[in-house]
């Protein structure tokens, strides 16, 4: 399969916009101004933008897009799950004390991007360089520190990839940003299987989920056994192997396919012939043609301006792009206004922080000590760590069945986006406070697929559900900053994880911790405006 490469994003290569030069300026058509009624020339510019993607369809473009995008979805949880699968063998080599274990969880949340077309390549470019080094590394801060940069570089990948493909897929394909999350357990199950490979059969022995655990050669003096590097290398083939598959990615998205960057926000940005060459580019691509030109954003601006109070700057093109830095200034700070801009605007903004704050707060704590916790209580049932490590592929797999699901249900009457995240956030929580009162092979492995299950589903719908709701000038604001707020309270949340596990040893502790806090979703989706779920998305 052939992938086109492009140049950059002015599409020197595309067909050129059409110059209005000496020819007669001409109206539009009937067609073109249809239901522009009462919107601003930037979101009427938009919605011809979008009627030119719909109108297209979902060619070759569109499906690269969306696969390397998924990529990004994958890296993710590759990452995020192998730092709870090397937990254990780690702290048995580096010797640090239970109560600090919550810190690489807190230095892979603390990485943070945001933009567009650079960090598409540059979030996987740092997740490739540090991850490579991360095996290689010889002390617990060392390993922190890298830790904290491939978080760097994955922060921004989910807000990032997300909004990248809303603004190129046609809106009647909106359910392929759900089932983007399809690459997450897929993510995760890879990491599993990697992981089942390696850290059994390289962990020193007695391993850490047996009785008589050799201790960490750090802790114990010259000539007593203990766990020595050259015999706990698993846990760094794992992560030598991710950083090999993430260089993968990286060539994919960078050498093999140079993406262009969204017509929407070059249209923000004043620069419109550089939005049309984009279009014109894509259609070029899939081996269409393209019905829009400069010509025609020219006409909607002066039929616009002709029937309103002055020249508008946002989406006024080159009129914007000569405007004045105190003109372009206010319009950044608007910008943020719009997530305010009104009570319901208000309401949506503050519940969809919530909801990520809760979210993040959950599965962090889940992710970083289930597997922990699970090999603890396979080890008191005397199932060997090869069962255990096992029993992760059974255990993630199901999750690409609930991110099918969830995209399958955005649109169905009476539930759709909204009730599906009630629903699945429910049942996520509930799944681990059981787990908490049981201890069993079958029931162990049985209600960590029911959490992973619903926790897959409740992610993919709200990760595909918040870029839909907020128009295009804001759409990476308010992804960057759920983002944000969610991986800040990821960092704040293992940090009383560690203290409630390495004080007490109580494991039932941290599983209230996560459970808890997950329920509180089922509040902050209920009380999402209805109004709001599935409007175009300018």
């Amino acid at each position: 399969m052939a992938i086109y490469e492009g140049k950059d994003s002015s599409v020197d290569d595309a067909p050129k916009p059409h110059e209005s030069g000496d020819e007669p300026a001409r109206s539009l058509s009937l067609s073109e101004t249809e239901g522009l009624e009462g919107l601003s020339l930037y979101e009427k510019k938009c919605v011809l933008i979008n009627r030119e993607i719909d109108a297209q369809g979902m060619g070759k473009y569109q499906w690269y897009i969306w696969g390397l995008c998924g990529f990004g979805y994958m890296l993710d949880l590759l990452w995020a799950q192998a730092f709870g699968l090397v937990l254990s063998p780690l702290k048995q080599e580096l010797g640090f004390l239970g109560d600090e274990t919550g810190n690489i969880s807190v230095a892979f949340s603390s990485g943070l991007t945001a933009g567009r077309q650079w960090a598409f390549n540059l979030t996987v470019l740092f997740t490739t360089v540090f991850g490579l080094g991360l095996g290689g590394t010889n002390s617990y801060p060392s390993f922190l520190v890298l830790t904290a940069f491939v978080g760097f570089g994955i922060g921004g990948n989910i807000p990032i990839d997300t909004r990248i493909t809303l603004e190129f897929i046609p809106q009647n394909r909106r359910f392929l940003l759900a089932l983007l999350s399809i690459f997450q357990p897929i993510g995760v199950v890879v990491t599993s299987g990697i992981a089942y490979g390696f850290i059994p059969k390289y962990s020193c022995s007695p391993n850490f989920s047996q009785e008589g655990a050799l201790p960490s050669c750090r802790n114990v003096a010259a000539g007593v056994a203990c766990c020595a590097k050259a015999d706990n290398m698993g846990w760094r083939y794992l992560l030598f192997t991710l950083g090999a598959i993430s260089l993968a990615v990286f060539v994919f998205r960078f050498v093999l396919f140079r993406f262009k960057e969204s017509p929407k926000y070059l249209v923000y940005r004043g620069k419109d012939d550089k939005a049309i060459g984009v279009l014109q580019y894509i259609a070029k691509f899939n081996g269409k043609q393209t019905a829009i030109t400069l010509e025609t954003f020219e006409a909607l601006a002066r039929e616009h301006n002709s029937v309103g109070s002055g020249t508008a700057i946002l989406g006024g093109g080159a009129k914007q792009l000569q405007s004045s830095a105190w003109e372009k200034t206010k319009l950044e700070f608007a910008r943020y206004k719009m997530l305010f801009a009104n009570k319901q605007m208000t309401r949506l903004t503050l519940l969809v922080w919530a909801t990520y704050i809760m979210d993040f707060w959950g599965f962090t704590v889940a992710g970083t000590y289930l597997p922990t916790i699970l090999a603890t209580k396979n080890g008191q049932l005397h199932l060997s760590l090869e069962f255990t490590y096992r029993s992760y592929v059974y255990i993630f797999l199901p999750g690409t069945v609930g991110v099918v699901i969830g995209a399958l249900m955005y649109g169905v009457p009476r539930v759709g986006r909204k009730w599906t995240m009630v629903l699945s956030s429910g049942l996520m929580g509930a799944s681990i406070f059981i787990f908490s009162a049981v201890n069993d092979e079958k029931s162990n492995i049985g209600l960590n697929v029911m959490e992973y299950f619903f926790q897959s589903m409740f992610n993919a719908v709200l990760y595909g559900w918040t870029p839909e709701v907020f128009p295009a000038p804001i759409r990476g604001t308010a992804c960057g900053l759920a983002s944000f707020w969610g991986r800040l309270f990821g960092i704040v949340s293992p940090l009383i994880a560690q203290q409630l596990y390495g004080n007490s040893g109580n494991i039932n502790s941290v599983l209230y911790l996560a459970g808890g806090v997950t329920l509180g979703c089922v509040i902050t989706t209920a009380l999402l405006p209805n109004k709001a779920i599935g409007a175009q998305s300018f």
